[in-house]
């Protein structure tokens, strides 16, 4: 994962953990989660759910609990901690020190059609340094578009959107008034405090897809939230950091999905529905409007209803009740 979004400093693994003498005191390449960590890279694992993940994790490090330890390999120093995700939230503001905030990009200008051959602007859009934007896109008026962002060819990006800590794949429309790319709700409760936990990672939009108006699309914590190819999301649509949605899905009006859940391809969702956090929805999953979805849903299954279940258990209780 890139972290060239994010002002990134560098730090010895001693000078993270203080108490803790390490067998070897690396320079930190970076913090990712079990399964994309390489050597050098420093980790985390706070629930059994992971569990495979950890047994084949390659970080050098990982922050975790009592419990939890014997499931990593030997040979990842173990940062036993009684919180998780508050020593890990600790570590990354040091290592990214503005990630917990959105900070206004003062490198924003107006856009310069002679710097982008082939890009039509609207009024008053704005962009940042180093943007890159493909051949024969649209821009709407009054559009943001902050630094790095990087938008492929032939894309329709709406008026009023705002882009940020994103990388567009070609042929992507984006309607009016969506907001990709902003901060996740991410925070560790504390006795007369709450402790933002930074977000580094990023939204990544696949080719052909299309997102309708006012949808709002969080950018990834420490992993990078996905949309794939070819999938449409309605209007209203909200989708918290880490969620990663396959190819080919059709979500309605106002659907939410909670953090780091995995959508598989072909899924189709109706409106008002929520996914609840760290789920794993099957491919050609069909989930009805109005539904509550608090577990795993298997490849090809129907569900509905709050909780929801399979759509005939649903038929079954409704007429029961009637």
């Amino acid at each position: 994962m890139s972290s060239n979004f994010f002002l990134k400093k560098t730090k010895k693994i001693n000078n993270l953990f203080n108490n803790i003498k390490f067998k070897r005191n690396f320079t930190v390449n970076n913090i990712k989660t079990l399964q994309n960590s390489r050597r050098n890279d420093l980790t985390f694992f706070d629930s059994i759910k992971y569990k495979d993940f950890a047994i084949n994790t390659k970080a050098s490090a990982c922050i975790t609990s009592a419990k939890l330890e014997k499931y990593l390999p030997s040979e990842v120093q173990k940062i036993i901690v009684k919180n998780v995700l508050f020593e890990l939230s600790r570590v990354l503001k040091k290592i990214y020190p503005y990630a917990d905030v959105d900070y206004p990009d003062f490198s924003l200008k107006k856009s310069q059609k002679s710097k982008y051959k082939s890009v039509k602007f609207g009024n008053n859009v704005l962009v940042g340094q180093n943007v890159k934007i493909g051949q024969k896109s649209l821009i709407g008026s009054n559009t943001i578009i902050e630094k790095n962002v990087i938008i492929g060819r032939d894309c329709v990006i709406g008026s009023g959107v705002i882009l940020k800590n994103s990388i567009i794949g070609d042929r992507v429309v984006l309607q009016d008034n969506c907001k990709i790319g902003q901060k996740g709700f991410g925070f560790i409760p504390m006795k007369d405090k709450n402790i933002k936990f930074p977000h580094i990672g990023r939204v990544l939009i696949k080719d052909d897809v299309e997102i309708a108006s006012g949808c709002t699309i969080d950018r990834g914590s420490v992993d990078d939230t996905v949309i794939g190819k070819n999938t449409y999301l309605d209007n209203q649509v909200h989708v918290a950091h880490n969620v990663k949605i396959g190819s080919n899905c059709m979500i309605a009006g106002q659907v939410g999905f909670a953090g780091s859940s995995i959508i598989g391809n072909n899924v189709s969702i109706g409106g008002q529905a929520g996914i609840s956090g760290h789920l794993k929805i099957g491919n050609n999953a069909k989930i009805g409007g109005g539904s509550g979805v608090v577990k795993d849903v298997e490849d090809n299954q129907i569900v509905m209803g709050y909780p929801a279940v399979p759509f005939r258990e649903f038929l079954k209780k409704k007429y029961r009740n009637e």
